[in-house]
């Protein structure tokens, strides 16, 4: 197994979304999808967390099917069961019934024992004033760092 680490990030997350917990979830994925991700082939934009029958499934993370796959390939946009212990399913239950919250994969990475594990969020999304303000605030933070470089 190589050194390298495999770190797949939503860079749109803290853009859209107040994000309020952060929970860290295992994943059930298929032997085509576990060699996808550690080939770095996944897309976490537009993805999000549902439940189904009282199980947390993340929707629309496209893992780009396996180069050597054969007709055991997988399907890229299968929805993926995460593995939460009973007391966090419930917890983020409860609050996603509330107006306005949802779940979204934060980040998705390869632990130290080799298993796929993905960051989830409980996030609230940000209205339109809300990013102009996120946008006006790092470009005043970058405007800062350049005259304390120059």
């Amino acid at each position: 197994m190589e050194n390298a680490i495999i770190t797949i990030k939503n860079r749109k997350a803290s853009f859209e979304y107040f994000l309020l917990e952060q929970y860290t979830a295992g994943i059930q994925l298929t032997g085509t999808e576990i060699k996808s991700i550690r080939a770095g082939k996944v897309s976490l934009t537009d993805s999000y967390c549902d439940f189904e029958n009282g199980e947390l499934f993340v929707k629309n993370m496209h893992i780009a099917e396996y180069a050597h796959g054969t007709h055991y390939n997988h399907e890229p946009k299968r929805d993926r069961k995460l593995l939460l212990t009973r007391r966090e399913l419930r917890k983020l239950a409860s609050k996603v019934k509330e107006r306005g919250f949802t779940i979204i994969p934060i980040q998705l990475y390869i632990n130290e024992k080799g298993l796929a594990k993905l960051d989830i969020a409980l996030a609230r999304g940000k209205h339109a004033y809300d990013k102009r303000e996120a946008i006006k605030r790092k470009d005043f933070q970058r405007e800062g760092e350049r005259q304390n470089e120059g």
